[in-house]
């Protein structure tokens, strides 16, 4: 794992994650839908609806749709750095989390959302 920070790569795909957003089809993008409070980071790597959100169609597609994206970037990442596409995305996910701005919401390790503070 150690390469894998060394290497930058992880930086590299977590920065180019973060700036993620849905395609023009959609009119929510990542980051309105987090300064929203309708979806949010999780531990796992993925974006999750916010429970208020979760029957809101424009926010079903854009989580389905970056996370789709972020499985495929976690895969990337993985084989070049011969680890299980799901170490990756574990490791990104507590950087996500840890680093979401104030006033967001994360997927907290008991299940619960938290506003970040």
């Amino acid at each position: 794992m150690s390469t894998l920070f060394k290497a930058g790569k992880f930086r590299t795909g977590a920065a180019a994650l973060t700036l993620m957003v849905s395609s023009s089809a959609f009119a929510l993008t990542l980051d309105d839908a987090k300064q929203q409070g309708l979806a949010g980071e999780t531990f796992s790597g993925y974006i999750a609806p916010v429970d208020r959100a979760a029957s809101r169609d424009d926010v079903k597609n854009l989580v389905k749709e970056i996370n789709a994206a972020r499985s495929q970037k976690y895969s990337e990442l993985a084989q070049g750095n011969r680890m299980k596409a799901d170490e990756v995305a574990k490791i990104a996910g507590q950087k996500l989390v840890t680093r979401a701005p104030k006033g967001e919401y994360v997927l907290g390790i008991n299940g619960q959302w938290l506003k970040k503070e």
